[in-house]
């Protein structure tokens, strides 16, 4: 990975990077919301209807997306291949083509950048909603 001098060498692009990332952690989201949606009805909420009509858009959108990234990823020839996972860091192998990027990430960054997707999905959520009400 790393090339003359210790510069770092990349394998992908950032097209093909941010294409696998996005996927990667949009499927992280949507086991997020999947759960959220198991605790909301199993729950002792007095009023369950709006948060599982919110969850549940947010999760269509979610799959929507995902499904249209993994035609994407499948033309390309990504994939996205989770190597370890501790309680620190997780590494993911990012293949395309033939070339490979191992990618480490600090497990809070992960759980920020799937936060900051649910945060999207909150907004596409009660936009849909708002439509539909």
């Amino acid at each position: 990975m790393f090339g003359y001098g210790g510069v770092l060498m990349r394998y992908l692009n950032d097209e093909e990077l941010q294409l696998a990332s996005r996927f990667l952690f949009l499927s992280m989201a949507i086991k997020v919301i999947e759960q959220d949606i198991y605790y909301t009805q199993q729950g002792p909420f007095k009023i369950k209807e709006p948060y599982l009509e919110l969850f549940t858009k947010m999760n269509s959108i979610a799959i929507n997306e995902r499904r249209s990234l993994q035609k994407l990823m499948k033309s390309k020839n990504i994939k996205v291949v989770c190597i370890n996972k501790n309680k620190t860091f997780s590494s993911f192998l990012f293949l395309c083509k033939g070339r490979e990027e191992k990618r480490n990430y600090f497990n809070p960054a992960i759980r920020k950048k799937v936060e900051n997707i649910i945060k999207e999905l909150i907004k596409k959520g009660l936009d849909l909603v708002e439509k539909t009400s």
